[in-house]
């Protein structure tokens, strides 16, 4: 995994500001970006990305062509309703602390599916066994948070977790110390799977 230390700093903002323009080339039906192999070529020896993107791994949501991104700006870090477990917080690090990255970013999105199940699970009263029981453990505070029996649960538990996934990231101690020095922002974001639009959560 080779690193880049030499090109221009690019601030928390910066970086924000690029994913924000690169969601508007997306949606209006202008990407300057894609699958070039010539481009993958170009960035081989090194990298120096601005963002680490967590998201689920719904193959609706493909982060890189969201932001309309080029190869070598941001990491994509991707589980279930992007749910944290020691890897993932630990891929997040790597990115801050070697690879130099100045934003993080978590990306839920409309009609989850790890969430829908949750909230039925939930309702039913079943218990999910293995790997599965551990998303469903995850994701149950974010809805209880809002209620289990509000009509809108599933869609009102994805921006919950959204922002519960963020106020964790906030307190991983490598992290917060970025963040308190400016070096760093956290932010988190829903994502519309009929329009194509990113909205940032303040």
């Amino acid at each position: 995994m080779a690193v880049t230390r030499e090109a221009q700093v690019i601030t928390p903002a910066e970086a924000l500001s690029r994913l924000v323009t690169g969601n508007k080339r997306f949606v209006y039906g202008n990407p300057r970006y894609g699958h070039d192999v010539t481009q993958a070529a170009a960035t081989a020896g090194g990298q120096q990305p601005h963002s680490v993107v967590l998201g689920c791994i719904d193959s609706r949501v493909p982060l890189e062509a969201i932001f309309d991104q080029p190869f070598g700006s941001i990491c994509v870090a991707r589980s279930g309703a992007h749910v944290l477990d020691r890897s993932l917080i630990g891929s997040v690090g790597f990115a801050v602390a070697e690879l130099g990255v100045s934003l993080v970013v978590v990306v839920g999105h409309k009609r989850c599916g790890a969430v829908n199940a949750t909230v039925k699970a939930l309702r039913a009263g079943t218990v999910s066994e293995g790997e599965i029981g551990y998303l469903v453990d995850q994701l149950a505070p974010a809805v209880r948070e809002v209620g289990m029996d509000d009509p809108d649960a599933a869609e009102k538990a994805i921006r919950a977790h959204v922002i519960r996934t963020t106020d964790r990231l906030h307190k991983v101690e490598s992290l917060a110390e970025a963040i308190a020095a400016g070096r760093i922002n956290v932010v988190g974001a829903i994502y519309d799977l009929d329009s194509g639009w990113v909205e940032f959560l303040s």
